[in-house]
């Protein structure tokens, strides 16, 4: 089994998702209590887009993020850099255009998409800032960026019981469910890890964007980024 460490060694992470592949979207319903259906229902009310607009959805896995656009009429281009994410994809649903891409240098041509969206990825490129500029380069002026990932939820008291699970209660259910549960030792520390709401939109619009804002799912357990490039 392969568990990529905190210095997220691009090769490292690439093998855990390999690894992880057959079961990952039946283990995460489980570890997120099925929340994560509502997180992605979200994450397609923000990004907005319409019939004739076309969406990069990058590290998108198996594709389940991907699935509510194509369903809708939208281009979606989902991309992700485990190959055996994608292959478990495009076993499921051989219509999309499943695509190999790293994040940090992604293959597409400048402003060549309406809307980009990442879903509980940034967290695992080795540099979120070189990957937030690609996100950039590769939206239309005017267009929206999307990021769900995990937070820190804003009332105290949870935000205590929420690290007890994470650190205790998410590997152990993980041993039960998933195909690599030590990665899910390493999904508990990148999230403890990860920078807060404030901290993230700030992020966010050093790398170029505008007009940040964020709100919190379950929480704060999740937080929802909207930005915009540029005219």
């Amino acid at each position: 089994m392969t568990r990529a460490s905190l210095e997220k060694d691009p090769r490292d992470v690439a093998a855990m998702f390999d690894d992880v592949a057959s079961k990952y979207d039946v283990t995460n319903d489980v570890l997120s209590l099925g929340q994560d259906r509502l997180w992605r229902r979200a994450v397609v009310a923000a990004c907005a887009a319409r019939p004739g607009e076309r969406v990069l959805d990058i590290a998108a896995g198996t594709g389940t993020s991907s699935e509510p656009f194509a369903d809708a009429g939208v281009e979606v281009v989902p991309a992700d850099f485990s190959l055996g994410m994608l292959r478990v994809g495009h076993r499921r649903r051989g219509d999309l255009a499943f695509t190999a891409a790293d994040a940090m240098r992604l293959p597409f041509a400048d402003a060549s998409f309406d809307v980009v969206t990442m879903s509980f990825g940034l967290r695992n490129v080795a540099d979120p800032d070189a990957a937030l500029a690609e996100f950039l380069r590769v939206t239309r002026p005017g267009g929206a960026f999307v990021l769900c990932e995990f937070s820190q939820p804003t009332n105290g008291a949870f935000r205590t019981l929420y690290s007890r699970y994470l650190m205790r209660s998410l590997p152990a259910i993980a041993r039960a469910v998933s195909s690599n549960p030590e990665s899910y030792v390493y999904l508990a520390e990148s999230i403890q890890a990860w920078p807060d709401q404030r901290a993230m939109a700030q992020r966010i619009a050093a790398s170029g964007w505008s007009s940040v804002r964020w709100r919190n799912l379950s929480g704060g357990i999740v937080a929802l980024h909207h930005a915009v490039r540029p005219e």
